[in-house]
């Protein structure tokens, strides 16, 4: 995280608690709805979807050949996620971990988590593990730039200490986003939002180039990876 993001992001979160383990995020304008924004979104989505997937057809071979040999299981991993205005969609991803990961139940992903396999590891470090999502953006389930969709189980958790966490459904989820490049897994549930709920304000096409670019660069240098 640079300087003056951790300058904002410090400043944000002693505005937004408001007693011990209660947070209130900034309340946005639901009709401040951005249509010619939206429009040249799902056009720019699109066609950058169609480039990733067809210049990542070799290299998902490869990787599904590397999950096959290294554990048992399927190579791709579906999940339900939250989409925009709540509309539930089933998220792709290589699989990453072990076939029964969550036998006792949801649970969030830690730090140099056991379930995870040695592809796995690997994977998620890069963050190739993501690119199916290239699928859900194509399908405009996913946007490339956007908060990162999250599981309902975890939503209805998290709503009850965080006001205001429902408004990342105002848009569509993303495969990468503000709070990816500045900490990603690494931050808080509260913390992200923070970031969230800037980028939703904000959002630009220049925005998400910008985004973009820098999640190339943290897909190099593995910050935030699980």
């Amino acid at each position: 995280m640079n300087k003056k993001n951790k300058s904002f992001f410090e400043k944000k979160m002693k505005e937004y608690t408001i007693g011990e383990k209660k947070y209130r995020v900034e309340k946005i304008d639901k009709n401040q709805e951005k249509f010619f924004f939206n429009f040249f979104k799902r056009v720019f989505d699109i066609c950058l979807s169609i480039i990733g997937i067809i210049i990542s057809i070799i290299p998902m071979i490869f990787i599904g050949i590397s999950i096959k040999i290294n554990s048992k299981g399927p190579i791709f991993f579906k999940q339900e996620r939250q989409g925009k205005n709540h509309n539930s969609f089933k998220m792709f991803k290589f699989r990453s971990m072990i076939i029964d990961a969550e036998k006792n139940g949801a649970q969030w992903a830690e730090k140099d988590d056991g379930r995870v396999t040695k592809v796995g590891r690997f994977l998620r470090k890069s963050r190739l593990d993501e690119i199916p999502q290239l699928f859900n953006i194509f399908l405009g389930q996913m946007s490339l730039v956007g908060p990162r969709p999250e599981r309902k189980i975890f939503y209805d958790e998290f709503k009850e200490y965080i006001e205001g966490f429902d408004q990342r459904l105002l848009i569509i989820p993303g495969l990468t986003g503000l709070a990816q490049i500045n900490g990603g897994y690494d931050l808080k549930p509260e913390e992200k939002i923070v970031f969230d709920i800037e980028y939703i304000k904000k959002r630009t096409l220049l925005l998400d180039l910008k985004l973009i670019f820098e999640t190339i660069l943290v897909v190099f240098n593995h910050n935030g990876a699980r």
